[in-house]
């Protein structure tokens, strides 16, 4: 039974989001300054699974997570991991807030290939979505200008992977539950990353340990509190206050990192946003939940 509509618990576990997201992208800056990518991605899967069990067990337990589509969740998931680590690694290039601007166009990039792959229709006001948030990169990116960070590359190719990550769940989510799709993302992502991550392989200093619990931790809660958030509100009213991770995070940048935001990265940023608000359309809170809660 769903919960009955209500603005302030949304927005208590909206909060509760952005505060998991800005968490983990700082973990994710003090776990990169010691271990590589891979390791970072493997503990933070591994963790993961170990908080997951409680809820599989709560939820039919391993029997439950039987799948008729593995091949589906391996696609899924090797194209997620690969997004995450691009993320991660962009993480140490490039400031925060323009990180977490180009991530934003992750919805462009699905409402893409939705289009394409799904069928769904492509309005007018989705077009216009687009076509705000692909000048936004161009803006902030700003490839004629002799400017251009491979880290920005990186991270708008994080953001692709996540477009395709989206459309996959959303087929899935017509047969699968929430915690089956979790669970395999957290299996198959520990045995993709298991090899690249012992190649190199560092035991992790007994002050960073707080950190990769934070990370691990916030890559589950993040999801948890917004998939809540979503519950308790439609899409169309928790997306703009998930907009407040693009200030906060210059905030963050600039009090712990001195990272400074130019003009540009502030406009495309804007429209990034727009594009972001034009392309909301009303969901039914048990989809978004899922969508949310997986992505």
């Amino acid at each position: 039974m769903a919960p009955a509509p209500s603005i302030p618990k949304a927005a208590f576990w909206m909060a509760m989001s952005i505060a998991s997201f800005l968490g983990m992208s700082i973990a994710g800056r003090e776990t990169t300054a010691e271990l590589n990518v891979f390791q970072v991605l493997e503990l933070r899967s591994v963790i993961g699974f170990l908080i997951l069990l409680p809820l599989v067990m709560t939820n039919g337990g391993f029997a439950a997570m039987r799948t008729k589509r593995p091949l589906a969740h391996v696609a899924r998931n090797v194209i997620h991991y690969t997004g995450q680590a691009a993320w991660l690694y962009a993480l140490t290039l490039i400031p925060l807030a323009v990180l977490i601007s180009i991530e934003f166009t992750t919805p462009i990039w699905t409402a893409i290939l939705a289009v394409s792959f799904l069928g769904e229709r492509l309005s007018k006001a989705r077009l216009t979505a687009i076509a705000l948030g692909l000048i936004g990169v161009v803006i902030i990116v700003r490839p004629s200008a002799g400017s251009m960070d491979p880290g920005q590359l990186i991270v708008l190719g994080a953001a692709v992977c996540f477009g395709i990550s989206m459309v996959l769940v959303k087929s899935m989510t017509r047969t699968e539950s929430v915690v089956r799709i979790i669970f395999w993302m957290l299996i198959i992502q520990s045995a993709a990353g298991l090899i690249p991550a012992l190649y190199e392989w560092r035991n992790p200093s007994l002050a960073l340990w707080p950190w990769i619990v934070v990370i691990a931790f916030t890559g589950m809660s993040s999801h948890f509190c917004l998939a809540r958030a979503l519950a308790y509100a439609d899409a169309t009213i928790i997306s703009p206050m998930d907009f407040l991770r693009v200030p906060l995070s210059a905030l963050v940048g600039w009090l712990l990192y001195r990272e400074q935001i130019d003009v540009f990265t502030a406009g495309g940023a804007m429209l990034i946003l727009m594009g972001n608000l034009l392309n909301l359309q009303r969901k039914a809170p048990q989809a978004a939940e899922a969508e949310a809660a997986v992505s």
